[in-house]
């Protein structure tokens, strides 16, 4: 099975509706900061959205460059706190190292699947809170940029990253 595991971090774009409303105009965004209130109900929502994969390859199943497929043994979403704020992570299973060809055609792939995959479908479906019905999405195209574990780590302005937090694949 997988020998290492690889980490891509990205921002989320997290908002609600106003109750009866929901015009784009209407959205009220909330910050990633405000959003680690939503953690649990958010990881909820994803294992729930994650027993619908039929293999245990998650996201890695869909993977078209056969080469790159036959090293990344499994690919699943989840979500995170770094510095008191939550972020979007996919969490690759690589049964070998990968080259740096490879991680860019990887990177490209989960964009791929945050923009009009997974993560298409997963931000359709509201997160029931205390607060009322959230949507999170793993896409916001004003905002996007993915970095791997070791660039969080370096990017951390006080150096609070400390590794994994609980929940996740």
């Amino acid at each position: 099975m997988a020998n290492e595991t690889m980490r891509i971090f990205f921002p989320l774009k997290i908002f609600s509706y106003p109750q009866y409303d929901c015009s784009e105009d209407e959205r009220e965004d909330i910050s990633s900061r405000d959003a680690v209130a939503y953690e649990d109900q958010i990881l909820a929502a994803i294992a729930k959205e994650n027993r619908h994969f039929e293999n245990d390859r998650g996201l890695a199943e869909y993977i078209h460059d056969e080469a790159l497929k036959e090293k990344v043994h499994s690919l699943y979403p989840t979500v995170e706190v770094v510095d008191g704020e939550l972020w979007g992570v996919m969490t690759a299973g690589l049964k070998e190292t990968l080259t740096g060809e490879e991680t860019a055609a990887l990177m490209d792939y989960v964009c791929g699947q945050n923009s009009d995959g997974y993560g298409e479908g997963f931000e359709q479906r509201p997160i029931k809170t205390p607060d009322g019905e959230i949507y999170v999405s793993f896409w916001d195209s004003e905002n996007y940029s993915m970095k791997q574990e070791q660039e969080m780590k370096n990017s951390s302005p006080d150096a609070g990253y400390g590794g994994p937090v609980m929940g996740g694949m």
